[in-house]
């Protein structure tokens, strides 16, 4: 009595769970589709702007403050050019405003004693302008001279290298101590959004359009290697450039997420160069036994297993099917797990 009540458990849970897996599959409608041809070809990371960070003073270099790979703001300090004659100039020029000052201070007083004796009229006007014209002659000397140690003290101050724009630093190619002159590059930093460049063949040219999709294949150099958690990436050309040059074309592709990509990295892109119809079906339905790939094709009767000779992943839409090369027909319903 055990027994049957236990096989019969038995075989309602294995209904049920028969029923549930039924449930779950869904049917794939098995019709002619068109997809676009496309042309595998390896882009290059490139930055929108590569700007250099340039001394604006010669000197030697005193500090560097950022290495390849740091991520630096606007106007932030890189480094620093240190020249020991801006100091000497520096010195030199508050020696000689001291002087003119305590020139000005004796002129000053000399005017102001001039002023009263002639207001007593014991002395001639005569004196009285020359000691004023030389009173504003040290004024203004006093104030050229203020105006050259402001210029000091800018060229002083412009021994900071600044980053002309926020970004990533790519190259550093100088170290500490090493002697520049103006104009000279101390960092090269990638302050634009990264973008894709492709060089397809010429045969292809024609079939290369503006707005047209592409899709990335996995970061790296791997052809078989696909995205990280099977997520498809896909970009838009942006830019075809009117001119071939050794016998290709230059075409800029937009992608979000290239943040942590390397600038000139390479990776795989698939390239529409053209349009066929194929069947295609989701890869979830195929299985694989005995090494035959099988899908099962619903009936009015049910379902049944047939096998078939899938080809490679093509993309309808923005959607990844797996070619079907014989084994099915238009309209057939498969059915999807």
């Amino acid at each position: 009595m055990r027994r049957g009540i236990s096989l019969f458990l038995l075989l309602t849970l294995a209904a049920a769970s028969g029923a549930a897996s039924v449930a779950r599959a869904g049917e794939f409608l098995a019709e002619l589709v068109s997809v676009s041809e496309t042309k595998a070809v390896f882009a290059q990371v490139k930055s929108r702007t590569v700007v250099p960070a340039r001394a604006r003073i010669g000197g030697t270099i005193k500090t560097i403050s950022v290495r390849e790979g740091d991520m630096v703001m606007a106007d932030q300090v890189v480094a620093v050019v240190v020249d020991e004659k801006i100091a000497l100039e520096l010195e030199a020029a508050e020696a000689r405003i001291e002087v003119l000052r305590s020139q000005l201070q004796n002129a000053r007083t000399e005017l102001e004693r001039v002023e009263q004796l002639v207001a007593r009229g014991s002395a001639a006007q005569s004196r009285l302008d020359q000691v004023r014209t030389q009173f504003d002659v040290v004024t203004n000397q006093t104030v050229a001279a203020e105006a050259e140690m402001a210029v000091v003290r800018q060229r002083a101050s412009e021994g900071n290298i600044l980053a002309p724009n926020a970004g990533r630093v790519l190259t550093v190619p100088v170290t500490e101590g090493s002697v520049i002159l103006p104009g000279e590059q101390v960092a090269t930093i990638a302050s634009g959004r990264y973008f894709l460049r492709l060089s397809i063949p010429e045969r292809h040219a024609a079939q290369i359009t503006s707005g047209a999709k592409v899709l990335l294949g996995g970061r790296g150099l791997e052809p078989t290697q696909k995205a990280a958690g099977n997520q498809q990436t896909f970009g838009t050309i942006v830019k075809v450039y009117p001119e071939i040059a050794e016998g290709r074309v230059t075409a800029d592709v937009e992608v979000e997420g290239l943040g942590d990509y390397f600038v000139n990295e390479r990776t795989l892109v698939h390239v529409p160069v053209g349009e066929r119809e194929v069947i295609a079906v989701p890869e979830a339905a195929l299985s694989i036994r005995h090494g035959v790939d099988y899908v099962q094709v619903a009936g009015d009767g049910g379902s049944q297993d047939v096998a078939v000779v899938p080809g490679a992943q093509v993309l309808h839409g923005e959607t990844l099917l797996v070619e079907i090369l014989t084994g099915l027909r238009a309209g057939d319903r498969v059915v999807v797990p």
